[in-house]
């Protein structure tokens, strides 16, 4: 569909930007009669050219035509124009003026006929007319008083003779004003404007003008062929206390006879709006198009939309129903109908606000920098929709708070709408196509539908998506964007279920703003987020946790699997001095080499700002949280804000967790396959309740990798068997063990732990052997196979081995077998004495304590404890206290404690054990 600005074409004062001040379509009756009024109102043929003959126009012209020609049904003597400021008062008026004035010339003009047709009467009655403009109106010679004015234009000097002597002091009596209608020899009608300005200028004038009034309706009333309309301002806010009395006392008079006229049908602002605005609205084919399109999108979507917009008689087929939509758009073209209406829905309750007058100047500003931007921008709405109103233009801005009555929305604009750094224009920065745009879009949508004068001042999702949907743009996009930018916004609030309302107070996401941005670096916001780092790694940990090393040597070197969590500000690029440092710290610990290098898991976060953006947010919730309970902050919030303070703090708390999972996603491990040493996994989107651990995830990807396992099977240690051992057919446990730490093999979580256990199974079930004490001759001093070895045997040291299960079977075949001692032969045993009647005390039990002293090689301390303590056991109250003494270079001394001190924990030892 053609974009709605290349098919109808705006009037040449709208394209070049002259009609952007509500007084452009205000029209100076006075000046009207001068004939020093713009040709357009001046002129009747142009006049009527650019007038929309709504019903309510149609009614009150036909009422004064039938008055004027003589008829008095359906009509009244004096009419009261009831209407806010700028709602078609004058203008009606100035339809009046024309149509008396001119009478049966002006039956050839636009709507004219019509008008005359529905007005049972056969021509346009020609009259005498006098029109007063109490703000325009000063006495002058020969035009001393208002009633004097009035005659003169109605019958010149023998209409100012009838009123008598006394007309230039007193206003005159019902006689006078009759013969003045007799002294004009036609029909009259009297159009009086600005009344109430009058009264408020000419207070020492005020009576007698109220005693004409009073007066002129009991005269009016007398003859068959004259009427006054008088118009009155609906809006009090246009008055002030003398305003407002007058008024009363003139309505009390007129409406004894009046009958009241509410000037302007709301219901056909669209064909005043666009007769006024637009010079040609294009092909008539391509209206019909766009109506129908958009048409059938609302029908098909109709339980979305609100009811009044699509409700149609339920005895209507669904092609009537279509046809009813196609006719309503069609009849706003290229005005989308919620754009129109929503002056009538929302604003019309504004006492600032001027129903025709404002509705014109500002749609007029609108069309022209909305055209001019959809040419910039290649936008192609196919409507004028609410969503397309230029807020970022400043003049146009005043204009809608110029209407609205609150100036203070400017603030909520900028910030969450239409500023330079507006919310909406982050979150579009990359929508293109039907979706350009979109929550600047929906954001101005609340705005015109969540102001105006109603009490519920709410833009609901139903009307959104009528305002703004189009047939490429789904209502579920709108309701997105919507709840995306209430998310976002300092000023705009959700209310209720789908409701949203823009406000210039604050929201308390805007406070929170505030906070967020005066939290202290060094003090609150780094410390948080390590705390909060440290806490989710070691929550539910099953292996050990180092937090934030400075350095190589905070990390102690133990077999068992460690995960080493980099500080937050170190973030993982996948290359540089980063990765360099990594594979220096995992060979060395400090200037010593590790001996466990393959136990070292490292975890890093990814680059970027959302973890400390999260946590930030959650820190500036709790202070917010806080000063509210303590009665500092809160009193300006709404009660919907204060009910939903605690959600919001535990939702950032959770959002800040859940940060943690996505941004540490990398973890490190040493690698032998890798050219720098170094195997990287990424770990992927995490969330904190998935109902894992972090630790649980990182070991979980290590076993998906296959650089973790939780056992091992003979299997995989026969095909791994190093070949320089081949032939040996035994491979030293230490080794053994040693190559599943330095990453030769698979990762095990504890393999002292594993191993042992897995060495007793394999030998039992026959898989390997194991033998210890070597002998020169390539035999063993002791060979298990098939059968259980005692736990304290599988010692780690360079003594035991694990043999293969041919070399293991050919070793017990041929191992030498040892006798067994027989019995000795003796003498008999001489006969057991009997024993005697009287009891004997058999001796107590002595008991020797036994202690071992002496000092022994490190290298058989394994040895010592394996073969020694089960047969301590034995005995009771064992106690074993220790005294290492070992000579270290002072610049390791450090990272050696350390070491220690963890191998202590991991223990349990560290309270009965000290490091001196």
């Amino acid at each position: 569909m053609e974009p709605w600005y290349k098919i109808a074409t705006p009037r040449k004062e709208v394209r070049e930007g002259r009609s952007f001040n509500p007084d452009e379509f205000a029209i100076a009756l006075e000046q009207v009669v001068a004939g020093t009024a713009p040709e357009d109102y001046r002129d009747p043929a142009q006049f009527f050219a650019r007038t929309c003959f709504t019903r309510a126009l149609r009614e009150h012209a036909g009422m004064v035509l039938r008055r004027l020609s003589g008829l008095s049904e359906n009509t009244a003597p004096v009419l009261t124009l009831i209407t806010q400021f700028g709602g078609g008062k004058t203008h009606t008026l100035t339809t009046l003026y024309h149509l008396a004035k001119n009478g049966e010339a002006v039956a050839g003009c636009n709507g004219v006929a019509d008008l005359v047709r529905d007005a049972g009467i056969g021509s346009v009655p020609k009259a005498k007319v006098a029109v007063f403009v109490g703000n325009a109106w000063d006495p002058q010679s020969g035009r001393e008083t208002p009633w004097i004015d009035i005659a003169r234009q109605l019958a010149d000097d023998n209409g100012v003779d009838a009123l008598g002597s006394s007309s230039k002091t007193t206003a005159p009596g019902t006689d006078a004003i009759t013969r003045v209608f007799r002294a004009a020899d036609a029909p009259v009608l009297l159009l009086f404007d600005e009344v109430l300005n009058y009264l408020n200028r000419h207070r020492s004038g005020a009576e007698s003008f109220y005693a004409f009034i009073q007066n002129l309706t009991v005269a009016t009333t007398g003859t068959t062929h004259g009427v006054a309309v008088i118009s009155l301002p609906r809006s009090q806010v246009e008055m002030t206390a003398s305003d407002q009395e007058w008024q009363d006392k003139i309505s009390k008079v007129v409406r004894r006879v009046a009958k009241d006229l509410i000037a302007n049908d709301e219901t056909e602002i669209s064909e005043v709006v666009r007769r006024r605005l637009f010079q040609d609205l294009g092909s008539e084919k391509i209206r019909k198009n766009v109506a129908k399109a958009y048409g059938d999108w609302c029908f098909e979507r109709r339980a979305q939309l609100p009811p009044e917009w699509t409700a149609v008689d339920s005895a209507a087929t669904e092609a009537k129903a279509r046809e009813f939509l196609h006719r309503r758009f069609e009849a706003c073209y290229p005005f989308h109908p919620a754009t129109l209406s929503v002056f009538q829905r929302k604003w019309q309750a504004l006492p600032q606000y001027q129903q025709t007058r404002g509705t014109l100047a500002m749609l007029a500003q609108w069309i022209s920098i909305a055209a001019q931007d959809a040419f910039r921008k290649a936008r192609t709405e196919s409507l004028i929709t609410l969503g397309s109103a230029p807020l970022g233009e400043p003049g146009f801005r005043s204009v809608v708070l110029g209407q609205l009555g609150e100036s203070r929305l400017v603030a909520a604009i900028d910030t969450d709408i239409a500023g330079e750094q507006a919310h909406s224009k982050a979150l579009d920065a990359d929508t293109k196509g039907p979706l350009r745009d979109i929550h600047r879009r929906v954001g101005t949508a609340i705005l015109f539908e969540s102001s105006g004068g109603q009490t519920d001042k709410v833009a609901h999702l139903p009307e959104l998506r009528f305002a703004l949907g189009e047939p490429e743009l789904d209502t579920t996009t709108i309701d997105n964007a919507a709840l995306v930018l209430e998310g976002r916004s300092y000023f705009i609030r959700k209310t209720g279920a789908d409701g949203f309302r823009i406000g210039y107070q604050p929201t308390m996401k805007k406070v929170v703003s505030d906070r967020r941005a005066s939290l202290d670096e060094e003090t609150e916001v780094r410390p948080a987020i390590r705390r909060l780092v440290e806490e989710e790694f070691r929550r539910g940990a099953s292996i050990s946790v180092v937090a934030f090393p400075a350095d190589g040597a905070e990390i102690p070197d133990t077999p068992r699997l460690t995960l080493v969590v980099a500080d937050p500000e170190v973030e993982w690029s996948g290359s540089g001095s980063l990765r360099s440092q990594l594979a220096e710290r995992t060979r060395q610990r400090g200037k010593s080499p590790r001996l466990y290098p393959g136990a070292l898991v490292w975890c890093l976060k990814k680059p970027g700002r959302d973890l400390r953006d999260k946590v930030e947010l959650g820190l500036a919730w709790k202070r917010v949280a806080r000063e509210v309970t303590e009665g500092t902050l809160g009193g300006e919030f709404d009660r919907n804000d204060r009910s939903e303070l605690q959600s919001k703090v535990k939702d950032a708390e959770e959002a800040a967790k859940d940060e943690v999972w996505g941004d540490y996603r990398f973890a490190v491990v040493a690698d032998g396959k890798e050219l720098d040493g170094l195997k990287v996994i990424d770990l992927g989107a995490g969330h904190s309740s998935s109902g894992e651990t972090l630790c649980g995830r990182v070991i979980a990807a290590l076993k998906s990798e296959a650089l973790l396992n939780e056992s091992v099977g003979a299997g995989y240690i026969e095909r791994n068997w190093p070949p320089a051992l081949r032939e040996e057919n035994a491979w030293p446990l230490t080794s053994l063990r040693q190559s599943f730490l330095n990453g030769s093999l698979t990762r095990l979580i504890d393999p002292d732990v594993i191993l042992g256990t897995k060495i007793i199974e394999f030998v039992s079930r026959g898989d390997f052997g194991m033998a210890s004490g070597r002998k020169p001759d390539g035999s063993y001093e002791r060979v298990w196979f098939e059968e259980i070895v005692a736990p304290d045997e599988v010692a780690f040291d360079a003594g035991v081995f694990l043999i293969r299960k041919d070399f293991a079977k050919s070793l017990k075949d041929f191992a030498p077998v040892e006798p067994v001692p027989g019995p000795t032969p003796g003498p008999l045993p001489e006969p057991s004495p009997q024993p005697s009647s009287t009891p004997t005390h058999e001796p107590a039990p002595t008991t020797t304590r036994l202690r071992l002293v002496g000092t022994v090689p490190a290298e058989v301390w394994n040895r010592l404890g394996t073969k020694i303590l089960p047969k301590l056991r034995a005995g009771s109250d064992l106690q074993i206290g220790l005294e290492f003494t070992v000579t270290v270079q002072s610049d390791t001394v450090g990272s050696l404690v350390a070491d220690l001190q963890h191998i202590l924990q991991e223990l349990g030892l560290s309270d009965v054990v000290r490091v001196e």
